[in-house]
């Protein structure tokens, strides 16, 4: 079992804006009051900066292009809809703006049956929605693939009894706690756990700020300290240029990277920095109209791989 694949899907944008239907309880969303077609230009040019990087220290990006019918301007983020296992297992996930349902693609499946990987069963859970219950996959699951952990901040898009489902279904013991963000002076549940926690191999970045339950907090520090892992504080001022949404990945020779955009890089501190760097060098990227107007960052870009090859 490993925690790093070096294999990553990404669907390229051609309908990217600010989504209205995930604005409700998204409060890193903001209108940058530019045309859509100016918008998603300049997604896609960040989207194509962004994959030849990743290319170019040697991470096999798998590229789906968007179906412009569809009209789905969060597609651009795949890790919500489907999280790929090494047992070949596929989960689907429901999604809690309508408009996003529509980015669970077959054809993306096939493709990544074309490109060679075994898929051999598909966990749905997308019935849910039909109750209004909502896990938007690896936004609102963070796992440990070695240690068999999940970790979950519910919220509107994370309901507990399904993250409790998915645990059982997957073998992963649940670690589950409420990361609140400020929004106009109220503590408000942060839209998706991957926006203030990153788990690597041997590391964690987490906003601990963010999880106000000291008794939570705790019990989240006590379960990465268990399973040996560094754990880096981010602050929620950093949380906010999203410095927690980041994904370690494989490049050329198994080296190690750590993604992020350039807003996330650039709000790190030098001692930040270095106790990154003592584990991989990092890898960082501008996504500057996909992070405001999407409201995603880097990791919400990449949909990891872990199939078996056929």
């Amino acid at each position: 079992m490993s925690q790093t694949t070096n294999t990553i899907l990404m669907i390229r944008p051609v309908n990217f804006r600010m989504n209205e239907e995930t604005a409700v309880n998204n409060y890193f969303q903001e209108d940058l009051n530019l045309k859509n077609a100016e918008i998603n230009a300049k997604a896609q040019k960040e989207f194509d900066d962004f994959v030849a990087k990743l290319r170019a220290v040697g991470v096999q990006v798998i590229v789906e292009e968007d179906v412009a019918s569809q009209d789905t301007p969060d597609s651009i983020f795949p890790n919500n809809w489907v999280s790929f296992h090494e047992n070949g297992d596929v989960g689907l996930y429901p999604m809690f703006a309508e408009n996003r349902r529509r980015e669970r693609r077959e054809d993306v499946l096939l493709r990544l049956e074309k490109e060679g990987f075994r898929i051999e069963n598909i966990i749905d859970y997308t019935s849910a929605e039909d109750e209004n219950i909502f896990l938007e996959g690896t936004g609102s699951l963070l796992l440990d693939r070695v240690n068999a952990k999940a970790y979950c901040a519910l919220s509107a898009r994370a309901d507990e009894s399904l993250f409790i489902e998915f645990c059982e279904d997957f073998e992963y013991t649940p670690v589950v706690f409420t990361a609140n963000q400020t929004v106009d002076g109220k503590r408000l549940p942060i839209y998706h756990t991957n926006v203030m926690m990153c788990l690597a191999e041997k590391f964690s970045i987490i906003c601990l700020d963010t999880i106000d339950d000291k008794k939570e907090r705790k019990n989240v520090i006590k379960h990465l300290e268990a399973d040996g892992k560094a754990i880096i504080d981010i602050s929620e001022t950093q949380m906010h240029h999203f410095a927690g949404n980041m994904l370690q990945v494989k490049g050329h020779n198994n080296q190690r990277y750590l993604v992020m955009s350039k807003a996330a890089h650039d709000s790190l501190t030098p001692k930040q920095v270095a106790d990154i760097e003592k584990f991989c060098p990092i890898l960082s990227s501008s996504l500057e109209t996909i992070e405001t107007c999407g409201g995603g960052s880097a990791r919400c870009m990449m949909a990891e791989v872990f199939l078996p090859k056929a």
